[in-house]
Parts: structure tokens; sequence; C-alpha cells
């Protein structure tokens, strides 16, 4: 399986939509709760040019937020992306 990572905050619906569906696949992921560690809200940032949360990536993928995530899995290239294929 792909390294997922996602930043995230636990008051965050979209947050925990996104968390529900990875789970739901048996993906494994890296979490880091910008919330809980705000210094991390930057290197998102940075690393995303974006603010909101949840942001993803998948390998070197950057999916986005949690409405990207779901339109991968509702074109059928969730699995093949998480599965490396």
């Amino acid at each position: 399986m792909a390294e997922v990572l996602l930043y995230t905050t636990r008051w965050c619906p979209f947050c925990v939509r996104a968390l529900r569906l990875l789970d739901s696949k048996g993906a494994t992921y890296t979490n880091i709760d910008v919330g809980a560690e705000p210094a991390r809200r930057a290197e998102m940032m940075a690393r995303a040019g974006r603010h909101t949360v949840p942001q993803i990536w998948i390998g070197d993928t950057h999916v986005g937020g949690c409405d990207e995530l779901y339109a991968l899995e509702r074109a059928g290239r969730l699995d093949p992306l998480l599965n490396n294929d």
C-alpha cells in the first residue's frame, strides 16, 4: 500500500469523513493534527499551498481535500492509487 499522509484537525467534519473513507479501505496513514501541533500548519501550507484541512497525500500525489478524495473514489481511481497500481 502507498504511504498516506494527512494534515487534519479533530473538529473538522471533512477530516473525519476523509479518515473514515481511508479506514474503510484498510489504508494505513500518518495523521498530523495541526490543531494540536500549530507549527505543522505552516509546514502543510508550504507543501500544499492551501490553508484548509484536510490536506491529503497518497505517495507523492497531493490529492487535496476531502472532496477530491471522494471524487477519486467515485471515479474508481482511489484503490489503484492506494495500492500503487
